[in-house]
């Protein structure tokens, strides 16, 4: 099955866009669509704080990678800020994708 985004006015695709292609294009009813896409970001994020990786087969990997402390700095007043150690979710997409990525932009040249 494949999907067509056309009728979308922005360049960035939302959960409002989504549940709007789940109505038109497959059937569902507006509320259905709008749970459907709420329960599968719910399930995702959900996850994700437990610290668990999510594989999108085709699409990519969501990882969380734990960040140590380190020091910075104001840019500004160039005061040196300690970094908390924090978590991060980081973005890891599939060959796959990646592939269709290049097709769609042609070989890549560099002009010197």
């Amino acid at each position: 099955m494949e999907f067509s985004v056309e009728s979308l006015e922005s360049p960035a695709l939302t959960k409002a866009h989504l549940a709007e292609l789940l109505f038109e294009q497959i059937g569902l009813n507006k509320r259905e669509s709008k749970d459907m896409i709420d329960a599968f970001f719910v399930l995702i994020s959900g996850r994700l704080v437990d610290g668990a990786d999510v594989k999108i087969s085709g699409f990519g990997n969501f990882q969380i990678r734990t960040k140590a402390p380190r020091p910075g700095r104001n840019p500004r007043t160039g005061e040196l800020i300690p970094i908390q150690a924090r978590r991060v979710v980081t973005f890891h997409a599939s060959h796959k994708l990646k592939e269709q990525i290049q097709g769609q932009m042609g070989p890549v040249s560099v002009a010197k």
